[in-house]
């Protein structure tokens, strides 16, 4: 069966930036065990997205509902963390995202029996790349590993995993 892993969005401004959280920076580890386990095996075609914005990124639509610069394309707080930067040559692709959800995606993503999310934020690019991929192929499995993610608050982690639960993809969580 053909799998992907999709690491969402695992940048240094969304783990010890200027919108890090003690969550995000929780779940590094177990994505590194999960990552050296998928090369290890061959399982998976990994595929890394990277939040990407512009200079003007406060003048966008979510720069000002999010007044907080991140992710600037070429930036340090753009950058995918340390620690995972060792699994980038075993993806197939990094695709840079301006949105919340990849519209393309769905394309690089056709061919998989199973797409597997992990990364942050549950509650913003997790959810909508997994609800997206679910739109449009409804018979796909869609999973995400719980604790190989993170939210922007503990709460809204938990709902964005219902949300997902509720729209047919499966949650589970690696750790127990």
């Amino acid at each position: 069966m053909a799998k992907a892993l999709i690491v969402v969005d695992m940048q240094n401004d969304f783990v010890t930036g200027s919108l890090g959280t003690d969550e995000a920076q929780e779940i590094v580890p177990r994505l590194v065990e999960k990552l050296k386990e998928v090369v290890r095996k061959n399982s998976h075609d990994i595929i890394f997205t990277q939040d990407t914005h512009k200079e003007d990124y406060l003048n966008t639509q979510e720069g000002k509902f999010l007044p907080v610069e991140h992710c600037i394309k070429n930036s340090e707080g753009w950058e995918i963390v340390p620690e995972l930067q060792n699994f980038i040559p075993y993806s197939r692709i990094v695709v840079e995202k301006k949105a919340f959800g990849s519209t393309r995606l769905p394309s690089l993503l056709k061919p998989y029996e199973e797409v597997e999310f992990v990364g942050v934020c549950t509650d913003i690019c997790v959810v909508s790349n997994a609800l997206l991929l679910k739109a449009f192929y409804p018979e796909q499995l869609v999973s995400v590993d719980a604790a190989c993610c993170a939210g922007t608050t503990p709460e809204n982690h938990q709902k964005a995993l219902d949300v997902m639960k509720n729209c047919q993809c499966k949650i589970y969580n690696a750790e127990g």
